[in-house]
C-alpha cells in the first residue's frame, strides 16, 4: 500500500512552473474525452457534452472509476500568517474512515477509498489572505495557490502513486473560507512524477467540518455531478431539485445515499439489477441501502453478501431522458431518512452539473415532512407509499407500491402508455 514518503526530487522546480504557467487559463473539462463500453442496456442514456453528463452507456476514462480500490493522498497545508491549532491527524480523522466508510456501504463493498495522509504541516509561501481563497476563486488566484502548494510538496509525495488528492488548508487561517472547498477541474492536466493530475480536491473546511462533505467532493472526482439548484440572484433555496435524498444533492440529508443511477454509472450495480420497463410490469424493487453491510473495516466481503436484488427500473421517455423508480428506506447510508417508499425521479442525460440533470418527484406536492431536520421538506414525503399510486406528470407513466415483503422488498406495478 503506497504511502507518502522522502525521495529525490522527480521534477525541478523549473518545470514545475512550466507546467503551471497555463493553469490560469484552465476551464471544466466539458467533452467526453475518451469513452469505454459500459452498457448496452436500452434505458442506458449516452453519455453527452454536458459536464458530469448522467449518460452512462459508456465511461469517461479522465475519471477514475470506483470499481476498485483507489489511493487517495492528502497534503495538508499551513501558512506563514497563523499557527494551526489542530494537527493533521486530528483534520485526517474529520473525513477518514467516514468517507471511506460511506463509499463501501453505497458501493455494497465493491470500492474502497484508501487515505494516505501526509501528516506534517507543509508550509505555504504567501499569507493565506494572498490567494483571496472564495467560493467563486479567480482563475489567477487559484492557479497560484495550486502552484506554490505542488512546490511546496514536491519531493515529499509521488503522485504517480494515487488516484485521488486533497489539499487540505489550515482551517485557522485568516484567509481560508470553508465555502471555497471544491473540485479544481483542469482542462490541461498538470504532470508531475510521471503522471496527469486532472484534478485536485481543495479543502477548506472547519474543524470539525461539515457532515460528509469530502464524499460529496469526492463524487465530483467520480464523473458524478452537482444535484442542487443554485439560485441565480442568490436566494432561494438550494435543495429544490432532490432534497435529502442523493449526497450529490446536500451532504446534510437525512438520505444521502447515492441514487441507484449514480449506483449503475459507478458500476456498483449490475445490469441484472437494473429493470428496463416498457408496457405494464410488475416487479419487485429491493431497498437501495439493503446489502450494504455493517461499514468498512468489518466482516469484509462477507457483511455485503446481500442487496443483489433488483436496485432500479427505468422507463425510457427520450433520447436524453429517463425515469427511475427505487426503493428507500432507513438502511445502509440512509438510516436517518424521513419517509420510506418507492422514490421517482427524472433523470436528463443533457443537463449539466448544477443544471438539474437529476430532479426528484413529489408524490405529496401539498404536504411536508421532517420539519427540523431536513435540508427541503417539501421533498423529504417525496416516496410513493405502501398502498399509493402516482401518476407522473405528463407522461401518463403510473406506479402503483403494492406491498411489501417479509424481507423488506416492495412489490410495485409500473405501467406506462
Amino acid at each position: 500500500m503506497p504511502r507518502p514518503f522522502q525521495r529525490p526530487r522527480l521534477r525541478s522546480t523549473a518545470a514545475l512552473f512550466t507546467t503551471m504557467s497555463a493553469l490560469a487559463a484552465t476551464s471544466l473539462i466539458t467533452g467526453p474525452s475518451a469513452a469505454e463500453p459500459f452498457s448496452a442496456e436500452p434505458c442506458a442514456l449516452t453519455r453527452t457534452q454536458a459536464h458530469h453528463s448522467e449518460g452512462l452507456d459508456t465511461w469517461n476514462t479522465a475519471y477514475p472509476r470506483p470499481a476498485r480500490a483507489l489511493d487517495a493522498v492528502m497534503v495538508f497545508l499551513s501558512f506563514p500568517d497563523a499557527t494551526p491549532r489542530t494537527t493533521p491527524d486530528e483534520l485526517a480523522a474529520d473525513h477518514f474512515p467516514a468517507t471511506s466508510r460511506f463509499f463501501e456501504q453505497a458501493s455494497y463493498g465493491k470500492f474502497t477509498l484508501r487515505p494516505h495522509p501526509l501528516r506534517q504541516w507543509i508550509r505555504m509561501p504567501q499569507p493565506s489572505t494572498a490567494y483571496a481563497i472564495q467560493r467563486d476563486w479567480s482563475a489567477s488566484r487559484r492557479a497560484a495557490y495550486l502552484r506554490d502548494a505542488l512546490t511546496a510538496v514536491d519531493g515529499l509525495v509521488d503522485f504517480s502513486r494515487y488516484d485521488v488528492v486533497y489539499f487540505v488548508a489550515d482551517p485557522d487561517a485568516p484567509g481560508v473560507d470553508s465555502d471555497a472547498t471544491k473540485v479544481v477541474n483542469l482542462d490541461v492536466p498538470l504532470r508531475a512524477d510521471g503522471a496527469d493530475i486532472r484534478r485536485v480536491v481543495t479543502v477548506f473546511e472547519r474543524h470539525p467540518p461539515d457532515r460528509l462533505v469530502l464524499a460529496h467532493e469526492t463524487g465530483h472526482v467520480f464523473d458524478l455531478p452537482d444535484l442542487y439548484h443554485r439560485p441565480v440572484d442568490g436566494k432561494g433555496d438550494w435543495d429544490t431539485f432532490v432534497g435529502d435524498w442523493d449526497l450529490m444533492g446536500s451532504q446534510f440529508g437525512l438520505s444521502p445515499d447515492l441514487f441507484a443511477w449514480h449506483k449503475w454509472k459507478l458500476g456498483w450495480l449490475e445490469s441484472r439489477q437494473v429493470a428496463c420497463v416498457r408496457g405494464s410490469t410488475r416487479l419487485t424493487l429491493e431497498p437501495l441501502g439493503a446489502g450494504a453491510g455493517a461499514g468498512a473495516g468489518t466482516a469484509g466481503a462477507a457483511s455485503f453478501g446481500l442487496g443483489r436484488g433488483t436496485k432500479l427500473a427505468v422507463v425510457r421517455t427520450g433520447p436524453d431522458s429517463a425515469l427511475g423508480f427505487e426503493a428507500r428506506g432507513a438502511v445502509g447510508n440512509d438510516t436517518a431518512t424521513c419517509r420510506e417508499g418507492v422514490l421517482v425521479y427524472r433523470v436528463n442525460a443533457g443537463s449539466p452539473s448544477g443544471g438539474g440533470p437529476v430532479q426528484v418527484l413529489d408524490a405529496h406536492p401539498r404536504t411536508e415532512a421532517c420539519w427540523e431536520t431536513s435540508v427541503y421538506p417539501p421533498l423529504a414525503d417525496a416516496p410513493v407509499a405502501l398502498g399509493e399510486s402516482f401518476t407522473v406528470p405528463g407522461t401518463g407513466v403510473r406506479v402503483d407500491v403494492e406491498g411489501r415483503t417479509a424481507s423488506g422488498q416492495w412489490t410495485v406495478r409500473i405501467a406506462t402508455r
